[in-house]
């Protein structure tokens, strides 16, 4: 077993409670952070609490015991599974400044034999209103998040590699050796920051990306921007936008295996026709594939997003999404998640909007936000409103 040392795990909870939370600005004095972390990240979760404390904020703490998830899915009826107390989650999102959760699963498949429909059952009804009531909070500026990855045996194994070196890839992306991470993440930040400006400024109508099994149109849409380096996710050096739902066309094809749900979907191949999914097809787990992109909207996509190699120090595939999205590796990595939108890449006054609004942008809102992720070397053209063309992102680079 590997256990990662105190300074390794003060360093992680600087990152996350000095730098990621706030937008790169960290937790201020007198801030409420919602801690919610799974049971085998106990160490890491205390040095948060800790750090929290040490910075004048005060923390509302939640342990998550897995086991608990697969007893409901086996035991409880529908109504059970829907069950959703409105006056309490709508109080704690009034409370909260910041929310953090610590990933740390000790079986990836511990829902394994889960019926698929149970697990979209508990998505549904009222659940959905939680979406809604934290994205309206952070649409006014008034609620930030991240996630980060405690590494598990569990996942080690499922990734081919030892504990050891499943954490020293967690070191390594965010940097977590160094005496003090942050100037390092600020720096890559400000970076992916340049790149970020320099694609907003392009007059793009569609992208267009072709890589293997895949050739895929993606309409920009009005009113875009491209976003990235946040401080939502640790570590994070993808460059994404929300693009119009109704303005994806073509086929992709996903290498990297998806873990969702307790369970493996591979080789993921998706069709879309004027934004619609029409076809999904996978090697293995198709069916619960096929229940999830059955959920209201979640066959349409939400998100389109670029990984430039140069930045990530992830090289390894890691059996769990928030790392896999970052890939960099040879090739880097693109993906696109099927499900609701991110506001963030509205270009104007956030706070203005209603529904109607979004909708009529082609902004999509569904329960779901999944990101499947492809590795294989790929070309992104921008094709401009004036019809022009430029490469923008070729072998893992972009290229601006």
């Amino acid at each position: 077993m590997f256990t990662p040392s105190q300074k390794i795990l003060e360093n992680y909870a600087k990152v996350m409670i000095d730098f990621a939370l706030g937008k790169g600005k960290g937790v201020q004095k007198g801030e409420v952070v919602y801690l919610q972390y799974d049971s085998e990240a106990l160490p890491l979760a205390l040095a948060v609490y800790k750090r929290i404390l040490e910075k004048g904020a005060h923390g509302l703490v939640r342990g998550i015991e897995e086991s608990f998830s697969k007893t409901m899915y086996d035991t409880a009826s529908d109504d059970q599974l829907k069950f959703f107390p409105k006056e309490y989650t709508r109080s704690l999102i009034n409370t909260i400044d910041h929310r953090i959760y610590l990933i740390a699963p000790t079986d990836p498949f511990l829902l394994k034999n889960v019926d698929p429909k149970k697990v979209m059952i508990s998505n549904s009804g009222d659940k959905r209103l939680l979406r809604k009531w934290l994205f309206e909070k952070e649409d006014q500026g008034k609620l930030t998040w991240t996630l980060c990855l405690y590494g598990t045996q569990g996942m080690a194994k499922e990734s081919g590699i030892s504990l050891k070196e499943f954490w020293q890839e967690i070191i390594n992306a965010c940097y977590l050796g160094l005496d003090d991470p942050i100037p390092t993440w600020k720096e890559t930040f400000r970076s992916i920051d340049r790149l970020k400006n320099k694609l907003n400024e392009l007059p793009v109508d569609t992208y267009h990306m072709i890589s293997e099994k895949t050739d895929l149109y993606i309409k920009l849409g009005e009113k875009r921007k491209w976003q990235g380096g946040g401080g939502a996710n640790i570590p994070s050096f993808e460059i994404f936008t929300s693009p119009d739902w109704r303005g994806v066309n073509g086929k992709i094809f996903f290498n990297f295996p998806l873990y969702r749900y307790g369970n493996i979907i591979e080789n993921i191949q998706l069709e879309f026709k004027d934004g619609i999914v029409i076809k999904a097809t996978a090697t293995k787990n198709e069916k619960l594939l096929k229940e999830m992109i059955s959920q209201k909207n979640a066959n349409k996509i939400g998100e389109f997003s670029l990984t430039d190699k140069r930045f990530s120090k992830i090289s390894k595939f890691m059996a769990n999404t928030l790392y896999d999205e970052n890939f960099g590796g040879e090739f880097g990595n693109s993906h696109l998640a099927v499900g609701t939108s991110y506001h963030d890449c509205y270009d104007g006054d956030v706070k203005k909007m209603k529904e109607s609004d979004w909708e009529k942008l082609g902004f999509n809102e569904s329960v779901e936000h999944c990101d499947i992720i492809n590795t294989n070397p790929k070309t992104v053209e921008a094709i401009m409103k004036d019809g022009t063309k430029k490469i923008i992102y070729f072998q893992g680079q972009f290229v601006i």
